[in-house]
C-alpha cells in the first residue's frame, strides 16, 4: 500500500496538478470546503485559508491597477497641457511677420509654456546674417552631427562640448536639456536647444513626439521666413 502511495505521489507532481487545475477553473466551485481547509503562509508569519489568501491578493492587484490608472490620468492631463502649449505656439508663430519676430516668439513662448530656463536657436548659413546664424563648417557643431543624421532629438545630459555648441551664454548651470534639429525636408535649417536647471526636466526617458512635433513646427515658421 506504502509502495503504491509513493509511485502516486510521483506520478502526480506539481507541475501537473497545475495543469489539472488551470484546465478546471471550477474545480474549487464543486468543493467549496476545500477552501477553508487549504492553508497557505502569509507575510506575517501565520497561515490563512486560500479565500483569504485570494481576497488579499485581489486587492493587492486592484491597487496596482488603481495607481496605474492615475498615472494614465496624470499622463493624459500632461499631454493636454502640452498640446495646448503646441497650439498656442503655433499661433504665435503664424502672426509673427519676420524672422527676427519668429525667433523671439520661440523664445518668448518655450521659456513661459515649456518651463524652459534657457531657448536658443542656432540657424546654419552666414554669420553676417545675424547673431542667430552659425557657419555649417564650424566644428564647433561636430558633436552635434548624429541630431541631423537620425533627425531625433537629443535629452537629458548633454556633454559640454555640446552644451558650449548650443548654449555658451547661459548664465545659470544647465543641469538637463533638449536639443531638436530643424529640417525643411533635406535642408539642414539648424538646431532648436532647451536647458533646464533641474536635472529631472529634460531625460533620456521622456517621450519626444511632442518635442519632435515642436522642431517641425518652428522648422516650418523658420523656413518660411526664410524663403521670403
Amino acid at each position: 500500500m506504502s509502495t503504491h502511495t509513493n509511485l502516486a505521489e510521483e506520478a502526480l507532481s506539481e507541475e501537473a496538478v497545475e495543469a489539472w487545475l488551470r484546465s478546471h477553473p471550477d474545480f474549487f466551485e464543486r468543493h467549496l470546503a476545500l477552501l477553508d481547509v487549504l492553508k497557505l503562509p502569509h507575510a506575517s508569519g501565520g497561515a490563512v485559508s486560500l479565500i483569504e489568501r485570494q481576497i488579499g491578493w485581489l486587492r493587492d492587484k486592484n491597487r496596482q491597477l488603481e495607481r496605474k490608472l492615475l498615472d494614465l490620468v496624470q499622463l493624459a492631463r500632461e499631454n493636454e497641457r502640452l498640446s495646448q502649449h503646441m497650439h498656442h505656439l503655433a499661433l504665435g508663430l503664424m502672426d509673427a511677420d519676420s524672422l527676427d519676430a519668429v525667433l523671439a516668439t520661440t523664445q518668448e513662448q518655450l521659456r513661459t509654456e515649456f518651463r524652459a530656463d534657457h531657448v536658443v536657436v542656432r540657424l546654419l548659413g552666414d554669420p553676417a546674417q545675424g547673431l542667430h546664424f552659425v557657419a555649417e563648417g564650424d566644428p564647433a557643431l561636430n558633436s552635434l552631427e548624429s541630431l541631423f543624421e537620425t533627425r531625433r532629438p537629443l535629452c537629458g545630459r548633454l556633454s559640454d562640448e555640446q552644451l558650449t555648441a548650443l548654449l555658451p551664454e547661459a548664465d545659470t548651470p544647465v543641469q538637463s536639456a533638449v536639443a531638436v534639429p530643424l529640417m525643411d525636408g533635406n535642408r539642414r535649417l539648424g538646431i532648436l536647444a532647451l536647458g533646464s536647471r533641474e536635472d529631472t526636466r529634460f531625460h533620456p526617458g521622456m517621450g519626444t513626439l511632442f518635442i519632435g512635433y515642436l522642431g517641425e513646427i518652428i522648422s516650418h515658421a523658420v523656413a518660411t521666413r526664410l524663403k521670403a
